[in-house]
């Protein structure tokens, strides 16, 4: 958990009322109930924070990898999307069965969940982050929809707006999906926020007409508006719009109302304060091990071997020397990526505390292997080094948001040139660590094996865990693998569906014993 508040955007951390709130995201996962852990994990640490409120689980349904918030997606499919909703009972405790609709946080370790962003926000034209998603009544309900139902169930607090709109018309200013549809057939009945200045984006250019923004975002069913800055101008037109009737006093009544229910249901008036006693939970041991079994479990083995027969994972801990290259094998910040610390992420190794994958092989392999780091070998050095494997770990920057939309979603350099050049001389697995697919058709081939090891964050001990063997690989892939962008998008049950690897596909290893 990130409070995510760059210098480029000032104030992501914010006072909303008096409700402090939290960016949270988290790699990919295909188990309910770890996820669930993480969710408990993650609340105990926010709320020793002294905040009270996670903008998470995202329930985003990501159906183009363009898109540079595929990886606060857990999935193109929306069942496995609606099986991670578990995030919810992590973060708020598990509601009781009669509480459908209505927000539950279970006491003073529990913080209040947001579903978002509402609705469709993953699948929007060539994936450009708050565009418009094109698509049919039937297509949103049945794609991006169901996860909202299974969040609802669980007692969800809050419900965030997407910055897209649907077939042309901008969510934060749709009357019908938030209020008849979430709010009246839905029946939830916590409260509805924007996104960060979501009004002010309601009109082209953004802000070009805000009173009509105000009129339009507060009448489509917005009870929170988020006002990082010109709040005392968003205030005078509120007011000004209630005592001309423009906005009815009962629409802000059914704010005042549902921002109220879900402030009790947090305890914020009886325990408004941090808790000093929980400051132990920050970082704490516990915590860094459930997030080293995530890392462990959501790691995908795409390739094992140039024959089935020659498997070359798990790799010896045993050898001579072996070889570590790459710009992703020594960089925590690489492996964290974006809304880690500051809101895009940064390369290096002082935005956090962890371990890189580097640290974790050494302190993996068996004392005697000499372990050699270049991170852009030239070839004479690799044919001389006389290594018994490689490891090469290359992945995409830190990104957030509009900044990681890619059209082209290449390996950046040098990372090609660095696995052509290990693995044409030296056994090698590529580890590769990014926020999604890429293109990796061209050099497959090269590769004695190849993981897919998506973001994972402080813990790379958990990277090395599974390359040794000490457990096996289980991850299977959550999304689609194309071959060319110019098939995307290409989802699960597209009738032309030709990808590199399907939806589902992870190939097994067994732990040593």
């Amino acid at each position: 958990a990130e409070a995510a508040h760059g210098p480029n955007k000032p104030g992501r951390r914010e006072y909303v009322g008096n409700i402090k709130y939290v960016y949270v995201y988290f790699l990919p996962s295909r188990d309910p109930m770890l996820v669930k852990r993480i969710g408990e994990a993650t609340a105990l640490e926010v709320r020793a924070t002294g905040i009270s409120y996670a903008f998470a689980p995202c329930i985003a349904v990501c159906r183009d990898p363009r898109w540079g918030r595929c990886y606060e997606s857990y999935s193109e499919d929306p069942k496995v999307v609606q099986a991670m909703t578990t995030l919810i009972s992590g973060l708020q405790g598990d509601a009781p069965s009669d509480y459908t609709g209505r927000p539950y946080v279970g006491g003073s370790k529990k913080v209040a969940a947001c579903a978002k962003h509402y609705v469709g926000d993953g699948g929007t034209y060539m994936g450009i982050n708050a565009n418009n998603t094109i698509i049919d009544t039937h297509g949103l309900m049945s794609i991006h929809m169901p996860a909202y139902y299974n969040s609802i169930i669980r007692g969800v607090s809050t419900v965030m707006v997407s910055y897209s709109s649907w077939n042309g018309e901008k969510m934060h200013a749709n009357h019908f999906l938030i209020t008849d549809f979430l709010k009246n057939k839905l029946k939830f009945r916590g409260f509805v926020i924007t996104d960060y200045e979501g009004i002010d984006q309601i009109t082209s250019p953004p802000g070009v007409n805000y009173s009509y923004s105000v009129e339009a975002g507060i009448g489509a069913g917005i009870d929170m508006v988020m006002v990082p800055f010109a709040y005392t101008e968003f205030i005078d037109d509120l007011t000004y719009q209630v005592k001309n009737n423009i906005i009815p006093m009962s629409r802000i009544d059914d704010a005042v109302y549902r921002i109220l229910r879900v402030k009790f249901t947090m305890g914020l008036f009886e325990n408004p304060f941090a808790d000093p006693s929980l400051a132990g939970e920050l970082g704490s041991h516990e915590h860094r091990e459930v997030a080293r079994e995530a890392v462990r479990k959501s790691l995908v083995l795409l390739k094992n071997g140039k024959s089935a027969s020659t498997p070359l994972l798990p790799l010896p801990k045993k050898a001579g020397k072996i070889l570590v290259a790459g710009s992703h094998a020594d960089n925590l910040g690489n492996q964290c990526g974006g809304w880690t610390i500051t809101w895009q992420g940064e390369p290096g190794n002082n935005n956090t505390a962890g371990t890189t994958i580097l640290s974790a092989i050494k302190s993996t392999v068996d004392p005697g292997t000499k372990v050699v780091y270049d991170e852009d070998p030239d070839s004479s050095a690799v044919d001389a080094g006389e290594y018994d494997y490689a490891v090469v770990v290359v992945g995409e920057p830190p990104y957030a948001e509009t900044a990681g939309d890619n059209l082209n979603l290449t390996i950046p350099e040098p990372g090609p040139a660095v696995i052509q050049t290990v693995c044409e001389s030296v056994k090698c697995v590529v580890v590769l660590i990014s926020g999604r697919p890429l293109v990796v058709e061209p050099y497959i081939g090269a590769m004695d094996a190849f993981v897919a090891a998506w973001l994972p964050g402080s813990e790379g001990q958990g990277v090395a865990d599974v390359l040794f063997g000490d457990y096996g690989f289980t991850g299977k892939l959550p999304r689609t693998w194309f071959r060319s962008v110019d098939q995307l998008p290409m989802n699960v049950g597209d009738e032309h569906y030709d990808p590199l690897f399907p939806f589902g596909f992870g190939l097994t290893t067994e732990a040593r014993k």
